[in-house]
């Protein structure tokens, strides 16, 4: 998504990025303190910085169908998850809301980085773990099973994408830079799904050992045309989710949506 940027392909404008590669439970962390002023985050951390933070209309990572998936080293029926320890990749992470909202409000967890919950459930040292990124594709690899898939029972649960990560860009940025910001951004993301090809080279390096065709199954995943916009369907998924998880009380002020500009057409 940021490829273009990143090669000087797209032109930054009045703007300076600065690329900082950080896994998603920190930036969760850091949107808290306000400390980057644009940034992905999970969906499920926006209403804890709502006030400080808007949502860009564009960069987000939504999957139909599909989404993290609960593992276990041993074939497990699903009901049996509401009983065990589960490794989760952070109690911001939209995957763990969606956990509670299958399990109910109460889930026995334990947080662990993302990028060691297989091996701490393919060593016995947690009963079952979600894996998010890369994992999706790799978990099988690594011997684990998967018990459920948390996109495909949204889709399910609600006939709706699963929205997992959003950009956001601070409130102070104000008008009408935090427009200008938006395009530029926009242009971005545009630029990588129309140089595909070397935009996935450039993404390869960041991808933790994925072989070239895991890579790019993953990146059509999650970069795709929700990607570009949300669209009504994946601003009704967003809202859905967020309404969904205000019902179990999942935040502690009401959730105020709000995107930069006007919805695209």
């Amino acid at each position: 998504m940021f490829w273009g940027l990143a090669s000087g392909r797209v032109d930054p404008g009045r703007f300076e990025f600065e690329q900082v590669l950080e896994d998603i439970q920190t930036l969760n962390e850091w949107a808290l303190d306000s400390k980057l002023e644009v940034t992905a985050i999970s969906l499920h951390a926006y209403p804890f910085v709502q006030d400080d933070y808007i949502l860009l209309p564009h960069g987000a990572s939504i999957g139909t169908g599909y989404g993290p998936i609960v593992v276990t080293r041993e074939p497990m029926n699903p009901a049996g998850i509401s009983d065990i320890e589960i490794a989760i990749p952070g109690t911001m992470t939209t995957a763990f809301l969606v956990l509670r909202l299958v399990l109910g409000r109460d889930v026995r967890y334990r947080e662990v980085p993302f990028d060691q919950i297989m091996d701490e459930v393919a060593s016995g040292r947690v009963d079952a773990g979600i894996v998010i990124h890369e994992g999706q594709l790799t978990y099988e690899s690594a011997g684990l099973h998967k018990v459920m898939d948390l996109g495909e029972w949204w889709l399910l649960e609600s006939g709706l994408p699963l929205p997992l990560g959003v950009n956001v860009a601070r409130r102070d940025i104000g008008e009408p830079a935090l427009g200008e910001l938006s395009d530029v951004l926009l242009g971005s993301i545009e630029e990588g799904l129309a140089s595909r090809d070397q935009a996935l080279d450039y993404a390869s390096q960041f991808g933790r050992g994925l072989d070239d065709g895991l890579a790019d199954r993953f990146v059509a995943m999650y970069v795709n045309r929700l990607t570009q916009d949300y669209g009504a369907e994946g601003r009704q998924a967003v809202e859905e989710l967020l309404r969904r998880a205000e019902d179990i009380g999942a935040f502690p002020h009401a959730v105020n949506l709000e995107f930069v500009g006007a919805a695209r057409t």
